[in-house]
């Protein structure tokens, strides 16, 4: 039975680069038999946090929430697509997840991080593992990480030149960890339901 994967990506800028990720990272995914599905934050739009989903009452939380904490709760795992903004987090992937908590527990995330320079959004990446940590997720150990992000595809969205061919070279072993997690996950919560 395929995992069903949600890849979360978070920019709003005008001329986002990570979305490339993302997209391929899906792609890659789906081909290697599982089931992802990319969750653009930007598309979906949520306000700045006010109320999170569990704030409302069971049909009164916003159509666009609720559809999604539903897609969040079914969910096998999760990747987590960072760039690297002024050495932190990115303020429209972080407004996303903080309007949820419990429907990520108890389930595994993977870190694909970027940057437009050499670092490969390292320090975006351990901001995430300390934030999705507190969420509850089990935070796999093998990162994604992309270097100089705005040559690393080609038109038709394939990885390209020295950086897409090291990532490419680099995902099997990223989506092995995390598919060894959620089964182990999945495995866990048959067996016995989460202490709290």
């Amino acid at each position: 039975m395929p995992r069903h994967i949600l890849v979360f990506y978070g920019s709003y800028r005008r001329d986002r680069q990570g979305i490339k990720l993302a997209r391929w990272i899906v792609e890659a995914l789906n081909a290697r038999g599982d089931s992802a599905e990319l969750i653009d934050a930007k598309a979906i739009d949520l306000p700045m946090l006010d109320r999170r989903f569990s704030d409302y009452a069971p049909g009164e939380a916003p159509a666009a929430m609720a559809e999604l904490a539903a897609k969040i709760a079914a969910a096998d795992g999760y990747v987590f697509v960072t760039g690297e903004y002024n050495g932190g987090l990115q303020p429209g992937l972080k407004n996303l997840v903080d309007h949820y908590l419990d429907g990520f527990a108890w389930r595994p995330a993977a870190i694909a991080s970027y940057s437009a320079g050499p670092f490969a959004g390292v320090r975006s990446a351990t901001a995430w593992r300390t934030t999705l940590g507190a969420m509850g997720m089990i935070v796999t150990s093998t990162p994604l990480g992309l270097a100089r992000i705005g040559g690393a595809f080609d038109a038709d969205g394939n990885p390209a030149g020295e950086d897409g061919t090291r990532i490419a070279r680099a995902f099997p072993r990223f989506a092995d960890d995390l598919g060894w997690w959620i089964d182990a996950a999945n495995a866990q919560r048959a067996a016995q339901a989460p202490p709290f």
